[in-house]
């Protein structure tokens, strides 16, 4: 059995998948040459992350593909059900990488409550000859401690960003279309926890009662975010997305930005991926990732091993 890891896999996923007698291959190839590639190399398992796309020309192209897995969460890169009703299975990494992308949405509010962003722009170049204008520019920034955060989509993401949120002593409000009411369970290190029973609200309440807002929901036909909803947003509130590009309007974001209704946004994931927006980029109020919030060592190997189990037991279940 071979299986081609089209967009990486850990050292530990090929590891663990060699040690149950697979051939892993990490060459990374073109798109457009997907298709030939597959076929002259017999490829039964087409692993991919966010950038390779498989979509109906390859499923119908590629007859000894029998499993398309996904590195993590999203699988909007793949033509899921028409994998399905040609009896491919089509499996993904739910709950490998969700405290990595937590982490980064806190990079981001901590960048944004105490300006990291725009400090980590102006020092290199001004730091040593402007120093105390610029300690005095950035002498007002704000605690999370007591503020409100609201999560737009519940999942296990969205819970992850709870858990570090209560941590800190944050107020958590939630909005999902799904989801009713969760149970949140902090863990600390000792092995105490607490659990905490968060019943979501409507996705309007949660704009409205919240100092900052983060996004975790898949792609959507339309956005989620517009000028609308900045409208009952708090003024100089802040806004957190690394869920995926084109939830957020970002003509909308930038025109929130420059009236001073939002004070900052932080973005992982971006409308026009792999080449975001120039005014978005550009934006002083803008702390910025290259859609990075599964990546880290530790997620990267939890998503590899996901994928060696799964595939295993698929395969060892039809031999």
């Amino acid at each position: 059995m071979k299986i081609l890891a089209n967009d990486g896999i850990s050292q530990s996923g090929v590891d663990a998948l060699e040690k149950d007698g697979f051939e892993v291959i990490t060459t990374k190839v073109a798109q457009e040459q997907l298709i030939n590639y597959i076929n002259k190399n017999q490829i039964n398992v087409l692993l991919v992350r966010s950038a390779t796309k498989v979509r109906k020309d390859i499923i119908d192209a590629c007859e000894s593909i029998k499993i398309i897995g996904r590195g993590g969460v999203g699988m909007d890169n793949i033509d899921v059900e028409y994998a399905r009703s040609k009896e491919i299975h089509v499996i993904n990494t739910p709950a490998a990488s969700s405290s990595s992308v937590a982490e980064l949405v806190f990079a981001h509010l901590f960048n944004g409550v105490r300006f990291v962003f725009d400090s980590n722009r102006n020092m290199p170049l001004e730091g040593d000859s402007r120093f105390k204008d610029l300690k005095k520019a950035y002498a007002k920034g704000t605690e999370l401690r007591g503020k409100t955060l609201g999560i737009i989509g519940f999942g296990r993401i969205g819970r992850e960003v709870a858990k570090i949120a209560l941590g800190l002593g944050m107020r958590v409000i939630a909005s999902d279309k799904f989801i009713s009411k969760a149970t949140v369970k902090v863990d600390f290190y000792n092995g105490q926890f607490i659990n905490v029973e968060i019943d979501t609200e409507p996705m309007e309440d949660v704009l409205q009662h919240s100092d900052f807002i983060t996004l975790h929901v898949p792609a959507q036909k339309d956005y989620i975010i517009g000028k609308k909803e900045f409208g009952l947003m708090k003024n100089g509130a802040g806004i957190v997305n690394a869920a995926r590009g084109g939830v957020i309007d970002e003509v909308a974001l930038i025109n929130a930005l420059d009236s001073d209704k939002l004070a900052f946004a932080g973005l992982d994931v971006f409308e026009n991926e792999p080449t975001p927006a120039i005014k978005v980029l550009m934006n002083p109020n803008v702390s910025l990732t290259p859609h990075i919030g599964a990546a880290t060592n530790e997620a990267q190997d939890r998503i590899g091993l996901e994928l060696a189990s799964q595939i295993t037991a698929i395969l060892k279940t039809e031999k």
